[in-house]
């Protein structure tokens, strides 16, 4: 049995229903999968600005560490700026880390040849390059259309999301020639299939592919005994000194 956490990095869990719907259509036999939010306090509720990104770390880090403990085998930062996640590998012992920038740029470079990235706002992009160039995709990547609309945005009106959508996917395809597109936000859960059925290529849900992703790594974890290594960049913080700083103390 597989045991998955999903955590959607915000004070919000308005978008809970939507994760939870998809995972347990497309989940496993073997896969167990939870979906939290960071819980009620005060807090940001996006993290569409480098400030908000900054003041969740400490509890997404918090809640990695507690997921471990309880048992989970992977957890999934929900979250396309894949916030904390190198910290997460680090205070994580065994449990592998997801996140949907990463994961879903390894599968949409084995799908195509050009990706283009649908994201929100021109504000995410400098970001998102960020990430793209540190994971290693900057070829893979023709570009990275925004609609405007915020992270709060996708839901609200349905026809306008996905209208606004096709336009920059189309163009993403026939400007930029892009083979493969991703839906850069989590908030952008549940129209992937629609515009996939349209395009005739691949359209990538970061989202799903985090979960699927996180499946796959808590498998091999399981059958193999493949796991973040420890030896260099991932190497935990040791545990005594842990201790000392009270950093997981409650």
């Amino acid at each position: 049995m597989k045991k998955i956490l999903f955590i959607d990095p915000v004070y919000n869990d308005e978008y809970l229903h939507f994760f939870s719907e998809y995972f347990d259509k497309l989940k496993e036999d073997d896969t167990d999968v939870d979906v939290i939010s960071l819980g009620e306090k005060h807090g940001p509720e996006h993290l569409e600005y480098s400030c908000y990104e900054i003041m969740v770390m400490p509890d997404i880090i918090r809640t990695v560490k507690k997921a471990e403990e309880r048992g989970y085998d992977a957890a999934i930062i929900g979250c396309f700026y894949d916030p904390a996640l190198r910290a997460c590998r680090e205070v994580s012992e065994k449990m592998v880390i997801s996140a949907p920038a990463e994961a879903s740029l390894h599968i949409a470079s084995t799908l195509g040849e050009n990706i283009s990235i649908i994201v929100g706002r021109q504000k995410w992009i400098p970001e998102i390059k960020e990430n793209v160039h540190k994971y290693g995709f900057s070829q893979k990547v023709a570009s990275i259309r925004p609609l405007e609309l915020g992270v709060l945005d996708f839901q609200k009106d349905h026809a306008q999301t996905l209208k606004k959508m096709r336009t920059a996917a189309i163009e993403a395809v026939e400007k930029d020639g892009a083979d493969v597109i991703v839906l850069g936000c989590t908030a952008e859960i549940g129209f992937f299939e629609e515009l996939q059925k349209e395009l005739g290529i691949p359209v990538v849900d970061v989202s799903l592919a985090a979960f699927k992703y996180a499946e796959f790594l808590a498998s091999i974890k399981q059958k193999l005994d493949w796991t973040h290594s420890k030896r260099i960049g991932y190497e935990s913080p040791p545990i005594k000194e842990m201790e000392t700083f009270r950093l997981f103390t409650s």
